[in-house]
């Protein structure tokens, strides 16, 4: 069984995340982008990252030609492999990255499924609400500011001196 490669990793981790086979997942990103646009980000991450990893297939394909036992490259052919050698590492970053892309689209879906309900939810409402920052309705005055105290040390009264 060969390794598991980054576009292998990414489609487990999205079907695992919407429950769905990733051709179901494709079908709904597709014919419904607006019901949920994190499914669409991950699906053209995705889509990306499957271009990267066949670029990488095929420079690993070409290094594995050039340096298989037994074949010695010729002189014209070092500056090939050289360039193949770093095409593929280029590609292999590119595939983390874009796995890594998929990993925080996932982390924003979960984050949004947990904020909508809960008590963290009400609590920060409620936050933004008493902080002022909640819009107020039309012809309704805010509240006025609260004067600052004065930080620091009193200063002496004045009295009788002696």
């Amino acid at each position: 069984m060969p390794d598991t490669t980054a576009l292998d990793q990414a489609t487990s981790v999205i079907e695992k995340a919407w429950g769905q086979p990733i051709e179901v997942l494709e079908v709904l990103a597709v014919r419904r982008p607006c019901d949920d646009p994190l499914l669409r980000s991950a699906m053209h991450i995705r889509t990306a990252l499957a271009i990267t990893d066949n670029a990488a297939s095929v420079h690993q394909d070409r290094l594995h030609a050039m340096t298989r036992p037994g074949y010695v490259p010729a002189f014209y052919e070092l500056d090939r492999l050289s360039s193949s050698a770093a095409d593929l590492r280029v590609a292999l970053a590119e595939s983390g990255a874009y796995v890594q892309a998929i990993r925080r689209v996932l982390e924003a879906r979960e984050a949004a499924s947990t904020s909508d309900r809960g008590p963290a939810a009400n609590l920060s409402r409620a936050a933004v609400a008493r902080s002022g920052l909640a819009s107020h309705a039309p012809g309704q005055v805010p509240d006025q500011p609260v004067p600052a105290a004065v930080a620091g040390p009193s200063a002496p009264s004045p009295g009788p001196h002696r």
